[in-house]
């Protein structure tokens, strides 16, 4: 049987389902920049996932902070956790509306192959040290990764994925309508191959993958929130959203904020009602539009898949919550603030001495401009983890903040 077969419903075990007509894999992809055979034992989208997988950028991701610094302890989110945990939820709600469950897999995996060490902090210090160079953006960047900078196939650079997947990287966050944006920038590049077409909404896959992403962090930077003791769940019962899956527990019995099964029971069952909502309303929007096939969610001229209007709304207040609460605590911002030192720290010297770069990099910033040395400076930055700027940090000045 062809890899593809199933999109036609051929060969489907006992309780599968074909893909609907508006999945991704319901007509041929659009194809590679650089052609390739079809792989005999995987679909195009299966493909793209493990070339995503085995990519060392993928990796990397084990070491790269999420919210909380790795050496703060060994249960907390690394972008490779966080990671693997929107793929899950990518799957469920993919599976649930007969999407194409590899793409949007796929999708979550990469989505975040583009952020630097020390995560917003991270970026926000890069963004400010190119600012006279374009800036820096991690969407933006994970696109460059899979395009062109990501180098092990002897054909070509980047991973070569379909047009799907670099689609739904570029629109994670929606239509690209800003031309001068980083996104727009990196897909005016594959122009002479392809348009991505920048003004439609991505994909359903795509659209899924985006919303599981908000779902897997704002759950589980609660959890991780939780454990750092920066909530409890006193104020977590007065939260939007969260709050009454807390009140329900507590009338359950279900122990106070120190016990682990109560802090899980809560992300659990407030995960599971938000994919219920997003499939629940889906599920809806797809009935009223009657799609035939992929493109005609692209042009729906709004989202399809999306949560309802009431969750939308409190899941808005549930992050302003957090962002006052978690994210600008004062314990995450003086690890932060020094973490941001470090990165601005060691852009400066690549920059202004490539040869405190490794040789691979020194040689590769010779003879180029001021501008494509800064973006070359900021691509080798981006790409740290956390230990490996902290040890290049060490190995370059007289004193590295301890990151405490």
């Amino acid at each position: 049987m062809e890899p593809d077969a199933k999109r036609y419903g051929e060969g489907l075990k006992p309780g599968e389902r074909a893909p609907a007509r508006y999945a991704a894999s319901a007509i041929a992809s659009r194809g590679r920049c650089h052609p390739e055979p079809e792989c005999p034992t995987r679909s195009p989208f299966q493909r793209d996932r493990d070339r995503v997988i085995h990519a060392t950028p993928f990796r990397r991701l084990t070491h790269k902070t999420q919210v909380f610094i790795y050496h703060e302890g060994d249960h907390y989110r690394t972008r490779l956790t966080h990671s693997l945990e929107v793929a899950q939820i990518a799957r469920t709600i993919a599976r649930q509306l007969r999407l194409d469950e590899d793409l949007a897999e796929v999708l979550a995996l990469a989505h975040d192959l583009g952020h630097p060490p020390f995560g917003h902090a991270g970026e926000r210090a890069l963004d400010a040290a190119m600012s006279k160079f374009g800036g820096f953006d991690h969407n933006a960047q994970s696109l460059r990764i899979v395009i062109r900078l990501e180098r092990k196939y002897q054909g070509f650079d980047g991973l070569n994925l379909t047009w799907e997947t670099l689609e739904g990287l570029a629109k994670h966050n929606g239509p690209v309508t800003d031309t001068n944006s980083a996104v727009a920038k990196v897909m005016a590049g594959l122009a002479a191959w392809s348009d991505l077409e920048p003004y439609t909404h991505a994909s359903g896959e795509a659209q899924a993958a985006a919303f599981a992403d908000d779902i897997a962090y704002t759950n589980h930077d609660i959890d991780d929130a939780l454990r750092a003791e920066l909530l409890d769940f006193e104020a977590l019962a007065q939260m939007p959203l969260i709050g009454p899956t807390v009140g329900e527990l507590v009338r359950e019995g279900g122990g106070n904020g120190v016990d682990g099964r109560l802090i899980y029971e809560t992300t659990r069952r407030s995960i599971t009602a938000m994919i219920a909502d997003i499939v629940t309303q889906a599920r809806s929007n797809l009935a009223r539009l009657q799609p035939g096939s992929p493109d005609d969610i692209r042009k729906a001229g709004r989202p399809t898949v999306v949560f309802s209007d009431d969750v939308a709304k409190n899941l808005g207040a549930l992050k302003k919550v957090m962002f006052d609460r978690v994210y600008r605590h004062e314990k995450v911002m003086r690890v932060m603030r020094d973490a941001e030192i470090v990165v601005q720290e060691l852009f400066e010297r690549c920059f202004s001495n490539p040869g405190a770069m490794p040789h691979n990099w020194q040689a590769a910033a010779e003879g180029l401009s001021e501008r494509r040395r800064a973006r070359l400076v900021a691509d080798y930055v981006a790409g740290m983890t956390d230990r490996y700027a902290l040890a290049e940090h060490r190995r370059l000045f007289d004193v590295t903040p301890e990151l405490r």
